[in-house]
């Protein structure tokens, strides 16, 4: 039972040697010295930053990006069907088209309900009378 486990061990112990190493050389290679207030700053792009960093985003971008990531992930369960589809013949063919219609009918109501849209019409509205 105990080289069952001793896989395992050797993993693990191995898994911190490589992690205790990594951070060792990161130490010895990483540059030190005083940082300059450029170095600092917000943004290291090359850019010269203008503005406060705290400001507020359109909630738009990140809902677009959730509803995004949910479908992505969905769609990734449709690989190991496709994968074994062969073997499980019609009935695989079915629950394929039963799942394919959820996401569609989840797309239907995201978009009937103005999330996919980068300005919703009340949001404008609410712009003009401003």
């Amino acid at each position: 039972m105990m080289a069952d486990f001793s896989s395992v061990l050797i993993f693990m112990v191995m898994g911190l040697v490589f992690l205790a190493v990594a951070l060792v050389f990161w130490r010895l290679v990483r540059p030190t010295g005083a940082q300059s207030e450029v170095k600092l700053s917000t943004y290291e792009c090359g850019e010269i930053p203008q503005g406060s960093a705290w400001i507020q985003f359109n909630i738009r971008f990140y809902v677009v990006a959730l509803i995004f990531i949910i479908f992505d992930v969905e769609i990734i369960f449709l690989l190991p069907w496709a994968v074994v589809f062969k073997n499980l013949g019609m009935f695989a063919f079915i629950e394929g088209l039963i799942f394919i219609a959820i996401l569609v009918v989840g797309l239907a109501y995201v978009w009937r309900k103005g999330d996919l849209a980068w300005v919703r019409p009340e949001d404008y509205e609410y712009a003009q009378r401003k």
